[in-house]
């Protein structure tokens, strides 16, 4: 088993809410634990709301954690990151545009990256090097893609750039914030295809962030599930997709169709309502209010981990080990 690129411990990350007379604290994510292997892809998978977006951003350095640490090839992180931590861990963001300039040609945003982070290049090795990671992560002709402007892109072609922005810093682990879930159906297979290539022939490490349970189980080694800042359920994506014992993970799963079933037919949990907004939390399961197997315990104290398998764990009183 490869060695841990990344480790979070009881990370936590909270925002004072509310007005002048009643403020409250949010609770975005709250006592988290996971790791990162090096040449491994992780998927934290959740609602909206859930706290995904809010760890990768804590990862990022573009929120300081409230409390907990952060190890990063070994060393904790602080507050304040460095510059060669940031490109050691890029981030791709879930709308493309965020991090192009649409008034400069596409290339400057490569020949920016490797001038900030691979200083010692020649500007004819930049430019060289820029065409090489186009077409790595599949546009091609590089150096014809390079020299167009951004609206010419389509929008498959615009996320990978920001892979290949990503590359550019030589990463050790990518942070991908639901990098395909602006896109068509049709063009998300392409780019997760990207991710496995960056895995499978770089070596490299990606945390993928998503709702899509069926991208998860495609493109991931390992799945984390989430809800309302808190970790229920993680293990395999095999493990997690064969056998989820959560009873949020089902309600992700009923959610995604089944061409098995007639028309308007439906299977899985019951939603029983909304994800809370946590504020000012009391002890007690978050789940509890939407979901149908819980009981006095769930809402008054808060789930253990079960060990299910070495790697498959679950949160939650109504499963048993």
């Amino acid at each position: 088993m490869s060695e841990a690129i990344l480790k979070v411990t009881n990370l936590t990350r909270t925002f004072r809410v509310g007005g002048f007379r009643s403020r409250g604290t949010l609770h975005a994510i709250d006592d988290v634990n996971f790791e990162v292997r090096t040449g491994q892809i992780v998927a934290l998978v959740g609602e909206s709301g859930s706290g995904k977006s809010t760890i990768a951003r804590v990862l990022a350095g573009l929120y300081p954690p409230t409390s907990g640490t952060i190890e990063f090839e070994g060393k904790t992180l602080g507050k304040k990151m460095s510059r060669q931590v940031r490109g050691r861990m890029p981030m791709v963001f879930q709308d493309p545009f965020g991090s192009i300039n649409p008034v400069l040609r596409v290339g400057h945003a490569l020949y920016r990256a490797l001038k900030l982070h691979r200083p010692e290049l020649t500007k004819a090795e930049r430019n060289q090097l820029a065409i090489e990671l186009a077409n790595s992560v599949g546009l091609v002709p590089g150096e014809e893609v390079l020299a167009r402007f951004p609206h010419e892109l389509s929008g498959g072609q615009r996320q990978r750039l920001g892979f290949a922005q990503a590359l550019a810093s030589n990463p050790a682990l990518i942070l991908a914030d639901e990098p395909v879930s602006m896109l068509d159906v049709s063009i998300r297979i392409g780019l997760l295809n990207v991710m496995r290539k960056l895995r499978d022939e770089q070596g490299a490490s990606l945390l993928y962030i998503t709702h899509d349970l069926a991208s998860a189980r495609y493109v991931a080694d390992r799945m984390i599930v989430l809800y309302a800042g808190r970790i229920v359920e993680e293990g395999t994506s095999e493990e997690v997709i064969a056998a989820p014992k959560h009873p949020y993970t089902k309600l992700l799963m009923s959610t995604a169709p089944d061409p098995r079933l007639p028309l308007g037919g439906s299977e899985g949990a019951d939603d029983l309502g909304e994800p809370p907004k946590v504020i000012d939390p009391v002890a007690g399961c978050r789940f509890a209010p939407r979901c149908a197997l819980a009981s006095d315990v769930c809402r008054t104290t808060d789930p253990v981990k079960v060990q299910i398998s070495n790697s498959h764990h679950v949160a939650c009183f109504a499963v048993k080990e």
